[in-house]
């Protein structure tokens, strides 16, 4: 299994540089010889990087297996380019042992090229050659007969067999660049392959900084220059969930939001409109990022009020123009339209906002148009970029194989596409509360009066793309609004709010401050107010509906012995419920409370004191308090922080989706706590 290994190794080393290959694109093979347990003998063996894999972070388990002398044997049996669906099919045939990644449509290029070791990889450098009017003269003055060029083919058997034609009539050759597309190139062991890709890529890399110019994105416009940075994601900020709830038209999509400097760059230079509507090229790109983005041409520092208009009357046409591009090339056969919203919108001197079903997605949309943008600098500077003709394009986003490969992806889960900001979720209830909802699909701020702590929670929850912790003081309005730009920065915006930071003093009347009182309303009553009112603006801004949970309390229904500060401002935030149930809902906002009660383990609240004092007011041992609230109702079972998640879930998911203004209690069954 060493060629496995070497494949293995080899296949980290390129993935781990972003200049070698992007994220999820290219492949690499081995071919070797195993015995077969089922014959005895040796057999021939190519194992190959399977479909969707990543180089970066490929396993053993990423490849396909495949018996060279059948998948060979198919071209005797090759009907031609009309059907390469078919080809791709007939892999499966070819396959050697249970288990391994499903065959990728380069399989045929790795299989057929007389090489024991194969790469296909993405480099932006290598791109900018395949992208350039005059490619074949540009890779002729780089590399001589060293690297020979290949005309652009859809990717599929036809290319393979094509490649390997290639390298027998150039055994001088270490490989190719491919039209439109990429290179290949290939050695005789794991190391000298993977030597050839790299002076390939470092080929194209020294000679386009040797012999480029240095503009060729041509002048700047003076009204494109980047705003400051606090300005620049300000404006982003404000747009986000505009420009979410317009991309999100079709299908519920969350948003990235980069200001790299190469974005900037783009965004400010004469030539971008220009360029942008050429669309990219590779086909790992426009995949992902559609035949081409959205662009506005509005000046940086223009008025929100008229950016928001142009983008609204920009998209209607996107959308036009995306479905007459559909219209021109689709067949009687060509999948049904996925939708005809942009997954890459420009704002120049803002930033580049990118969409897709989840936040990786997204990410990975704006990662790849970077690299198009690294490719459209490098052909533009030393000739002209002229990607593949777009009936080409159509060609392959509408492939079934492509559908295919959609359709193999794991059911969305209940939450998928959907933003929620929990408040006071370092611990306690709110971190139960954002673990569910991360469980159920859904991106998760955790706000946090302690960003250290928010930031672990987070971290706790999973990667970036799934959970970001922020500061939240909910007194302060400019912290909230801080959070919320956060979100909209992180995720594009806002779709579910659960108002949960809190604290309590358990006094009896005469003991209680008049800076108790406050203390305690600020936190809840006004706190969650300003929280749902800056969610509220969001949320009526994206267009799209949404949800704001209050945690309550049993003692928002309860008249309990000294507790008048907390009782009272949780009654404060039930009525709140009510109230704005009953004005939010002609937005498709749903407003609804969740009422715990005897919420002990895990619990902030009671952990800061709360604890001991109601433990002293029931005569308990603080310890025994989880236990003697359990006794005092009707289910004798303790109410957890997940219980209380597990109700936050109920309302917000897919099964209550007509219910709003209520509350449920969360309190095992306590009498005193019935809604009446």
């Amino acid at each position: 299994m060493s060629a496995v290994n070497d494949l293995i190794t080899r296949s980290n080393r390129l993935g781990a540089d972003k200049r070698n290959t992007n994220f999820a694109g290219g492949n690499t093979s081995a071919k070797g010889a195993e015995t077969d347990p089922v014959t005895g003998e040796d057999v021939e063996l190519l194992w190959v990087k399977g479909s969707g894999g990543d180089l970066g972070t490929l396993k053993e388990s990423g490849l396909a297996v495949l018996r060279l002398d059948r998948l060979r044997a198919m071209v005797d049996t090759y009907p031609g380019v009309d059907d390469e669906d078919v080809m791709v099919e007939r892999f499966d045939y070819c396959l050697h042992g249970r288990g391994g990644a499903a065959p990728s449509i380069d399989t045929a290029m790795h299989g057929l090229v007389d090489a024991a070791h194969v790469d296909h990889l993405h480099p932006d450098s290598g791109i900018a050659f395949a992208t350039a009017a005059d490619g074949p003269a540009l890779t002729e003055a780089c590399f001589g007969g060293r690297v020979v060029w290949v005309d652009w083919r859809r990717p599929g058997f036809q290319l393979g067999l094509d490649i390997a034609a290639i390298k027998k009539a150039n055994p001088q050759a270490i490989g190719c660049i491919l039209g439109g597309h990429g290179i290949t190139a290939w050695g005789a062991t794991s190391e000298e392959c993977e030597a050839n890709s790299l002076e390939i890529i470092r080929g194209c890399e020294t000679y386009l900084a040797e012999h480029g110019k240095p503009d060729p994105f041509g002048d700047k416009v003076a009204q494109w220059a980047p705003l400051g940075e606090a300005e620049r994601r300000e404006r982003a900020a404000a747009l986000a969930p505009v420009v979410r709830g317009l991309a999100s038209t079709d299908h519920r999509q969350v948003g990235h939001f980069t200001d790299a400097p190469e974005v900037l760059d783009f965004l400010a230079s004469a030539e971008m409109p220009r360029l942008a509507a050429l669309g990219t090229s590779c086909p790992d790109h426009f995949l992902r990022t559609k035949v081409r983005p959205l662009v506005l041409e509005t000046a940086a520092d223009a008025p929100l009020a008229d950016v928001i208009a142009q983008l609204q009357e920009r998209h209607a046409a996107y959308r036009e123009e995306y479905r007459a591009y559909y219209e021109r090339y689709a067949t009687e056969d060509s999948p049904a339209i996925r939708g005809a919203d942009p997954a890459i919108v420009l704002v120049p001197g803002i930033g580049m906002f990118s969409f897709g079903a989840d936040k990786q997605t997204a990410r990975v949309a704006a990662e790849f148009y970077v690299n198009a943008i690294n490719v459209m600098r490098g052909a533009e500077s030393v000739s002209a970029y002229e990607p593949i003709a777009e009936s080409e394009k159509f060609r392959i986003e509408y492939w079934s194989l492509e559908e295919v490969k959609l359709q193999r992806r794991p059911r969305p889960k209940p939450l998928a596409g959907r933003v929620a900001l929990v408040t006071g979720a370092a611990g306690g209830i709110g971190k139960a509360t954002a673990e569910r909802l991360a469980a159920e699909g859904a991106c998760v701020v955790i706000a946090d009066l302690d960003a250290e702590k928010a930031a672990a929670a987070a971290a706790e929850i999973g990667s970036a793309d799934v959970a970001v912790g922020v500061s939240c003081n909910v007194t302060d309005e400019s912290a909230i609004k801080s959070a919320l730009d956060a979100a909209a920065l992180a995720f594009g915006g806002v779709d579910l709010v659960v108002n949960n930071a809190g604290l309590s003093l358990s006094k009896p009347l005469l003991d209680t401050t008049a800076a108790d009182w406050d203390l305690q309303h600020d936190v809840m009553a006004k706190g969650s107010f300003l929280v749902s009112r800056e969610a509220a603006r969001l949320m009526i801004a994206q267009g799209l509906g949404g949800d704001i949970v209050y945690i309550a309390s049993k003692n928002s229904v309860f008249a309990g012995p000294n507790n008048i500060a907390y009782s009272a401002t949780k009654a404060d935030q039930a009525h709140q419920v009510r109230l704005l149930a009953a004005e939010l809902g002609e937005h498709g906002i749903r407003v609804n409370g969740v009422n715990p009660d005897g919420v002990v383990r895990g619990s902030g609240i009671f952990a800061s004191g709360w604890g001991a004092n109601r433990a002293a007011v029931y005569g308990v041992k603080e310890e025994e308090l989880g236990q003697y609230y359990a006794g005092r109702t009707l289910l004798k079972r303790e109410v957890l922080p997940s219980s209380v998640a597990d109700a936050v879930y109920a309302l917000v998911g897919p099964d209550l989706g007509l219910t709003t203004g209520v509350h449920i209690p969360v309190d095992s069954g306590n009498p005193q706590g019935f809604l009446r």
